[in-house]
C-alpha cells in the first residue's frame, strides 16, 4: 500500500474488489478520513445494495462523528437488520450529542 491517500473513489473501488486484502486496504484508507467524506459516504450508503459494504459504510460514518449522520443512524435504529441496527447504535454512541443520547435512551426503553 502506498503512503499517499488514493482518493475516495479509488477506496470505494477497492472496497468493492473481490480481493479481501484490497477490500480491507480501501476501508482502512478511508477510516481516518471518514470525516472528510461524510456526504460522499452517505450518498454511497443510500445507493449501495451490498449488505457487507453498507455495514462498513455505517461504520465509517460512525467514525466521522458528524451531525450530518444523525438522521441516517436514527432511520436504521429500528431496522429489522441486526447488523445495520448495531452500526446505527454505534454511530449514535460515537456522536455522543444530547439528541443522539436521547434517541438511544428512548430506543432502549421501548425494547
Amino acid at each position: 500500500m502506498k503512503n499517499r491517500f488514493p482518493g475516495f473513489k479509488r477506496c470505494m473501488a477497492m472496497m468493492r474488489s473481490r480481493n479481501p486484502h484490497e477490500q480491507e486496504d480501501g476501508f482502512h484508507w478511508l477510516l481516518p478520513r471518514a470525516g472528510d467524506h461524510v456526504d460522499e459516504l452517505i450518498d454511497t450508503f443510500i445507493l449501495e445494495d451490498d449488505h457487507g459494504l453498507r455495514c462498513w459504510l455505517l461504520e465509517l460514518l460512525g467514525e466521522a462523528k458528524s451531525d450530518k449522520c444523525f438522521d441516517l443512524f436514527a432511520a436504521h435504529l429500528s431496522s429489522s437488520d441486526q447488523s445495520l441496527r448495531s452500526w446505527a447504535v454505534r454511530g449514535l454512541e460515537m456522536l455522543n450529542t444530547k439528541p443522539a443520547r436521547t434517541l438511544l435512551w428512548k430506543a432502549k426503553r421501548s425494547n
